[in-house]
């Protein structure tokens, strides 16, 4: 419920960039696959009115599936960035990352 609130507010305001997190771990943390979708599917609506979302998330292949950029940290370290839809191409990152 309280992603829920978040997303009701950030829609009712004027804004240009947010940072989207569930307020205790990455958005998708915890929920069955059909919020997940629908969670994610709010997410690309919000970035479609020119609002900036930078999105913490863990369920990389979702992320990537949405996102323009990506960057990977380790230990804090940003090691890779780049464009996401390359990013989720790369076989070294499908390895390392993405289950395959």
């Amino acid at each position: 419920m309280y992603f829920s609130i978040n997303l009701a507010f950030i829609y009712a305001t004027t804004v240009s960039s947010i940072s989207l997190s569930s307020g205790y771990d990455e958005p998708s943390m915890g929920l069955a696959p059909l919020l997940i979708r629908e969670i994610f599917n709010i997410i690309v609506d919000i970035n479609k009115t020119g609002t900036t979302v930078l999105l913490v998330e863990q369920n990389a292949n979702m992320a990537l599936s949405i996102a323009n950029r990506a960057y990977v940290l380790e230990t804090g370290r940003i090691t890779i960035s780049g464009d996401a839809k390359e990013l989720a191409a790369s076989e070294d990152i499908r390895k390392a990352y993405l289950g395959g």
